[in-house]
């Protein structure tokens, strides 16, 4: 589906050899570049949580200096998404990708010699930035290049990645601690994205189409426009408001240390969402292309596969965090033990992922359905033999075979709903639309974290005999939102049958 311009906009020049859609013999060097970064930026971001005990002891750093640590990234990826996703629309998602895959490479250097806690927060948020600006490239060239079962099959790919570079986070993070120590442990956990980085950068270098950035030009005059001109393609305005209300939105949720009062952010950012959109409405009729284009919303597909995102991600990322504490506060466990828990089921994840990439084009919905399904049954299953082990002699390492059942069905939700969501979005908002989906699931993981983690702690009464309570509560509380997103899982089956008969 491609959509025509407004006149008086500007567009960016095309690539230099042109190629019928999804046939471009370069597709699968590009994706596996993209894949390269991907596992760079995940398996970074799964081994900081095991290496957050060392930072601390490393750089004598307090607790709210280590939860700024997950905090800073957090924020700043999630705040530059969607102006990042359409910056690669418009003057080239190679070029826009390439930057910030070097921005997060420089970033892991200051982070891995970062003198003090606050030189490596400030390396941190300059992490999440480069991972904001080259995250949405990703799937806006997964949109560009692969069409129709191909592109089913590339998300896929690009899901088993995910489940790859989770389950082997943690158990290389504990080995890079193990290894060097105390000090030097955790800060190979940050150098270890410079080889990956600098790896993705020479091949995309190699394989990507040229140009790399377009220079941006008047449709009406086919001129280059100016500086101001370019930037107003861009729409600032746009990217400057809906930043500030992702901010709003997500500040609360991450900064777990603050005053009572950053709750009241939450209802400045509805504010600012409203601004924004009804900015967005304005530039739009002005005869400018805005910076999202909210049409996309009115899809069935993308409307609710962004509620399925949100929602899922709001449950099922916090599992592993349970987990975490669970096997190390609760039962004693060191972290490389911890971390071993959930490799097979991540391994799960990246062979369901990579079937349902192939299934997805032929039965649609229905395979994000079976894969909620699997899944709310693994986190059923696993809030029984919790249960279990607090009235019985039964060994709390059964958990890695009912987890898997939750790693298998994650697996076949994620990616084809990526791939469903955006199968009907325009060409030249693929960057930007998917960034939209990407913030959802940010925002999603935020409050979950939040909000889990915090029923969690807030069932314990100081003892370690009350943990399976308090895991118990978490697992039940992600059941209760996994099955809301299956709601609307079904919600959008229906739909889409009702359009196909209409």
């Amino acid at each position: 589906m491609t959509q025509a311009r407004p006149p008086h906009t500007s567009t960016s020049e095309a690539n230099t050899t042109e190629y019928p859609a999804g046939k471009d013999p370069a597709r699968w060097r590009i994706l596996l570049i993209l894949l390269v970064a991907v596992f760079m930026s995940l398996i970074s971001v799964s081994i900081v949580n095991v290496a957050l005990p060392s930072i601390q002891a490393g750089l004598d750093a307090s607790d709210s200096d280590v939860q700024w640590v997950l905090s800073g990234y957090a924020l700043t990826f999630g705040v530059v998404l969607v102006a990042a996703g359409r910056a690669g629309d418009l003057v080239g998602r190679g070029g826009i990708f390439i930057i910030g895959v070097t921005v997060y490479t420089l970033a892991s250097v200051m982070a891995g010699f970062a003198p003090s806690a606050e030189a490596l927060n400030v390396a941190r948020f300059v992490q999440g930035v480069g991972a904001g600006l080259l995250n949405p490239q990703g799937v806006g060239m997964i949109q560009q290049y692969f069409l129709g079962p191909e592109r089913g099959r590339a998300f896929g790919y690009f899901g088993a990645t995910v489940g790859v570079a989770v389950a082997i986070g943690p158990v290389f993070g504990g080995f890079l601690i193990q290894l060097g120590g105390a000090d030097l442990g955790w800060r190979l956990t940050m150098l270890v994205n410079v080889p990956i980085g600098m790896l993705a950068i020479a091949l995309a270098f190699m394989w990507f189409p040229r140009p790399l950035l377009s220079r941006v030009r008047d449709i009406r005059t086919g001129k280059k426009v100016g500086t101001w001109k370019a930037l107003k393609s861009l729409d600032p305005i746009g990217a400057l408001l809906l930043g500030l209300a992702v901010f709003m939105v997500l500040f609360p949720f991450v900064e777990s240390t603050g005053s009572n009062y950053r709750w009241a952010l939450l209802p400045l950012g509805a504010l600012f969402t409203a601004l924004w959109v009804a900015w967005e409405r304005r530039h739009r009729a002005r005869g400018n292309q805005p910076m999202v284009d909210l049409k996309i919303f009115r899809a069935s597909s993308f409307r609710n596969g962004t509620i399925i995102a949100t929602l899922w991600f709001m449950g099922a990322t916090s599992i592993w965090v349970l987990v975490a504490l669970y096997f190390q506060n609760g039962l004693g466990y060191s972290a490389l033990i911890a971390g071993c828990v959930g490799i097979p089921s991540a391994l799960l994840n990246s062979v369901s992922s990579t079937v349902a990439g192939r299934l997805v084009s032929k039965h649609g919905r229905k395979v994000v359905i079976g894969g909620m399904f699997i899944a709310i049954f693994g986190l059923i299953s696993s809030i029984i033999l919790i249960w279990a082990t607090t009235q019985w002699d039964i060994s709390e390492w059964w958990l890695v075979l009912t987890l898997s059942f939750a790693g298998a069905g994650q697996g076949s939700v994620i990616s084809p709903n990526q791939t469903l969501s955006l199968a009907s979005v325009p060409q030249e908002y693929a960057g930007s639309s998917g960034a939209v989906l990407q913030t959802g699931q940010r925002i999603g993981t935020a409050i979950g974290l939040a909000v889990v983690t915090a029923a969690a702690f807030a069932t314990l009464r100081g003892t370690s005999a009350e943990w399976p309570h308090a895991i118990m509560v978490g697992f039940a509380m992600i059941t209760t939102v996994c099955v809301i997103s299956l709601a609307f899982g079904f919600l959008d089956l229906h739909q889409s049958k009702t359009k196909a008969t209409a």
